[in-house]
């Protein structure tokens, strides 16, 4: 939002048109002594000045708001375009999910036998040529699709308002009824659009934390819904709202191209370069120190610094930013080295308190990065993938007869995480990556096909009955999936989505 109109800084003996006009509206209201003595006035103070109701000046009003709304854009346009707004996506695509949905993670419906899917599952009930999914984004126990049309179908847990519609149920459970039986609730396990964004806003991307949800309109305006979480329990979702149930217009944002959620926390990058954070910041993952008797002003999006950025990524309590002269930047929680930041990492609780240069990716052309819970993972321009931090769960895909020299290893010699990012051996061209919180999947560029590894033990990694941890990148294979091209996938905490193109079904 550009400031309120201000005296222009010119030489004595140069009086701008802004002043002129200023001066001559604010005669007419025995206001030019105070004028000369102000270094700023509004439109709005000059209007509530006149309590005659006289409509005499009404084009001098015009004259002066016609001319703040071009300096408005001078001012604007001063600052480059370097980051385009995203369009909505036409290619209407194939839901498939797989993992434990417990909590109706899965969108299958109320029925126990949509709990636990092995291997991916077609949702029914997000078909392509009725409903039309273009894109999705994954939370920790829910997530968000959008359609064609630019409207967004949750679902998933909704304790906390995350869904942004209502799915109050009554169930009705017997004595004799089992957790195993017991129906889900049949509003949160059915995918549902989400209420109260207005009509005609179009939403263009969306992203998912643990219980936040953040969307972007087709007009670079960002809607949210849901709250932050903290150690001590909910912390909010502003400094004025405990929980968001429907969408909220986050007003204090405008000319968004891009957001990313962490567990608590959210990013999002503007089309000049800047980024604001917002959320939970007990662990420097919002790249600047929040106060903690005061950290319910941290649910207020802010600026903090970085300029010229042109990609940004999100892990669980960590944050990636990407110049446009392809340096990598992050910060935020470190203990298992997942910032990439090798001197500060390793210890319990330790954290790269600002925006830090990750030199060891300063000879790659990194134009994606993204992270777990305590991993990392990030995409060249060829398509190699590189990965880093906790690797006890397998969350990083190298075997370990092959693990670098510079691996950390624990007090009992077990390998604990590579500090350094490091080459993914046995795939290539790599189009796509998405890590979940111990988990990882990743699309390839030449047959669309989905490679999945680390913690298996909710089926999340799609690969079959046995429920073991995949140690290195591996195709999902089923007759769900098989030859089908994959376009976009997610990864949450004990699921994955996938979505397909429809022509080779």
């Amino acid at each position: 939002m550009a400031p309120p109109l201000t005296r222009n800084r010119e030489t004595k003996n140069s009086t701008s048109k802004a002043d002129r006009i200023l001066k001559k509206t604010a005669k007419s209201y025995g206001d030019l002594k105070k004028i000369s003595h102000t270094h700023s006035l509004t439109l709005d103070s000059i209007q509530r000045s006149d309590g005659l109701g006289n409509l005499r000046h009404k084009q001098s009003f015009m004259s002066l708001r016609s001319l703040t709304s071009k300096e408005k854009v001078a001012r604007k346009s001063s600052i480059p375009l370097i980051n385009q707004t995203p369009v909505l996506k036409d290619e209407k695509l194939c839901v498939f999910v797989f993992g434990t949905g417990s909590m109706s993670e899965l969108g299958l419906g109320p029925e126990p036998t949509g709990r636990v899917v092995k291997r991916p599952r077609l949702n029914p009930h997000l078909p392509y040529d009725k409903v039309g999914i273009v894109d999705v984004a994954v939370g920790g126990m829910h997530s968000a699709a959008i359609d064609y049309k630019g409207n967004v179908y949750t679902w998933g847990v909704n304790d906390q308002g995350a869904l942004g519609r209502d799915t109050t149920w009554k169930a009705n459970r017997t004595d004799s009824d089992s957790d195993d039986e017991q129906m889900l609730n049949p509003k949160d396990s059915v995918p549902g659009k989400v209420e109260g964004i207005p009509d005609g806003v179009k939403i263009v991307r969306v992203a998912c934390g643990d219980s936040i949800s953040v969307a972007i309109t087709d007009q670079g305006q960002v809607y949210a819904w849901g709250s932050f979480r903290c150690s001590d329990g909910i912390l909010g979702f502003s400094p004025q709202i405990k929980v968001a149930r429907y969408p909220i217009h986050i007003k204090e944002l405008k000319n968004i191209v891009s957001v990313a959620c962490g567990t608590d926390h959210v990013l999002a990058l503007t089309a000049y370069g800047s980024v604001f954070s917002w959320g939970n910041g007990q662990q420097f993952q919002l790249g600047h120190r929040v106060v903690e008797r005061t950290r319910i002003n941290a649910l207020v999006p802010r600026e903090f610094g970085l300029k010229k950025i042109k990609a940004i990524g999100a892990g669980s309590y960590h944050s990636f930013a990407i110049s446009h002269d392809g340096k990598v930047f992050s910060w935020g929680l470190n203990q298992f080295g997942q910032c990439g930041i090798e001197s500060s990492g390793g210890e319990d609780g330790a954290v790269v308190s600002s925006p830090t240069h990750v030199e060891s990716l300063d000879d790659y052309n990194i134009v994606y990065i993204t992270g777990g819970e305590h991993h990392s993972a990030a995409l060249t321009l060829d398509g190699e993938l590189l990965v880093w931090g906790r690797l006890d769960a397998n969350q990083l895909g190298i075997p370990r007869t092959s693990l670098p020299n510079y691996t950390v290893y624990d007090a009992s010699n077990r390998p604990r995480f590579i500090p350094i990012p490091t080459k993914v051996p046995g795939i290539s061209r790599v189009k796509r990556i998405y890590c979940g919180t111990h988990h990882n999947l990743a699309i390839l560029e030449d047959d669309g096909s989905v490679w999945s590894w680390g913690f298996g033990e909710s089926y999340q990694v799609g690969q079959g009955p046995s429920g073991n941890d995949i140690e290195v990148p591996t195709k999902i294979d089923n007759t769900a999936i098989r030859d089908k091209v994959i376009v976009a996938a997610g990864a949450g905490g004990q699921f994955s989505v996938l979505l397909g193109l429809p022509s080779k079904l």
